[in-house]
Formats: structure tokens, C-alpha cells, sequence
């Protein structure tokens, strides 16, 4: 692990612990979008600095070696940030739930109106994640990452269309809705720079096709 990704990581597992057991740390502002990914050049010119090479092992992954939802402000977890986040006119009850809204999936191009329809995707999945280097970070590293609201990592989107998704990576899904394969492969390169995370020759290659169109 490079000790500059080290350093990040610290700071955003600090950041999670403290948030999970206290409870204290401010949500972030609604801004109906997660974050904004790097630009295309940006996007570019982080694929070529990834270190590619063939996916690891998936042997003794388990989603709960990264723990989330956590508590972000209050009663409210990270999926319940990301639900008023990501909607509009988004009413949440004394729980924070959400009780009333409207969400557009950017994924399918679909509005949905009840927040049960809507998951939360992990933009780089935890077990893409996993056999890109992650299988060596510590619990509270892991839990850092499946609750990051700073990188372009976490968006409200359709149900069965994340559940299709899966844990496959851009050479085998991608949203099917047009006008958002730019952002996915910016976002996904975004994160992936980020956390030092490595990319196969397949992914890389789908990748760069995307970028090099946008």
C-alpha cells in the first residue's frame, strides 16, 4: 500500500469510526447528485496510471468485512443520507426514513416515488473491490469505503437494475442508459485512483473506449 493512499485511508477510517460511534459528524448538504467524478482528460489520464493486472481471488470475501450502513448525523445512516441526497423533495421521518419523494435512477432513466425501489449502489462494488486490493485493508479501511460520501462512490438507483449490476466491472455491465456510461466510467475511474485499487486488461480496455467518447 503506497503511503500516500495509506494517509487517505487513515483519515477516512478516523472519519467512520468517529461517525459510528458517536454519531456527531454533519451530513453532507443535498445536492441531488453524488459527488462530481474527474473530468474525461482527468479520468484518462488516472486509467493510465492504475496498475493493471489480473483480478485476485473473491476466497473470504463477505460483505460484512465492510460494514455499513453507519451512522452519519443523528438517527441517520449512510444510505439514509444518500436517499435525500439523491431526491427530490425528499420528507424523512423521526427515524430518518424516508417517507415521501421522488428519485430518478441515472442508470435506466426510471423515477421512482417510494424509497424502497431504490438501492444504494456502491459505484466500485465491495467485491470488485475485494479482489482488486482491498482483501488487504483492515476492517475499519473497509468500512471507510462502502460509507464514502466524498467520492463519487455511492448513488440512489433502481433496485433489480443494481441487483443485475452486481459485482461486475465495465467490461461486463454498464448502465444502459446512454447518456450516463461517460460519468460511470469517470466516477469508476475516480475511485479506483483514489484507493489504489487495480483494473484488469478487459476492464481497462472497456474503460478507455468509454473515455476516449466522451
Amino acid at each position: 500500500m503506497s503511503g500516500v493512499y495509506a494517509r487517505r485511508i487513515a483519515v477516512l477510517a478516523a472519519s467512520a469510526a468517529l461517525a459510528a460511534t458517536t454519531g456527531l459528524l454533519t451530513a453532507p448538504s443535498a445536492q441531488a447528485a453524488m459527488p462530481t467524478p474527474v473530468a474525461a482528460s482527468t479520468a484518462r489520464t488516472y486509467l493510465g496510471q492504475l496498475t493493471v493486472q489480473a483480478e485476485g481471488s473473491s476466497s473470504g470475501y463477505s460483505r460484512n468485512k465492510f460494514p455499513h450502513w453507519i451512522t452519519q448525523s443523528g438517527a441517520c445512516n449512510t444510505r439514509e443520507v444518500v436517499l435525500k441526497r439523491d431526491g427530490t423533495n425528499v420528507t424523512q421521518d423521526s427515524s430518518c426514513a424516508a417517507v415521501s419523494g421522488s428519485w430518478y435512477s441515472e442508470y435506466d432513466g426510471a423515477t421512482w416515488t417510494a424509497a424502497a425501489d431504490l438501492d444504494i449502489d456502491h459505484m466500485v462494488p465491495l467485491a470488485e473491490a475485494w479482489r482488486s486490493g482491498a482483501s488487504s485493508w483492515t476492517t475499519a479501511q473497509r468500512q471507510a469505503y462502502a460509507n464514502d460520501l466524498t467520492r463519487p462512490q455511492l448513488i440512489a438507483v433502481t433496485d433489480n437494475v443494481n441487483q443485475s449490476k452486481g459485482d461486475k466491472d465495465p467490461a461486463k455491465w454498464l448502465p444502459s442508459r446512454a447518456a450516463y456510461k461517460c460519468t460511470y466510467a469517470r466516477a469508476w475511474v475516480h475511485v479506483k485512483h483514489y484507493y489504489d485499487l487495480t483494473v484488469d486488461s478487459a476492464e481497462k480496455t472497456a474503460l478507455q473506449s468509454v473515455l476516449n467518447d466522451c
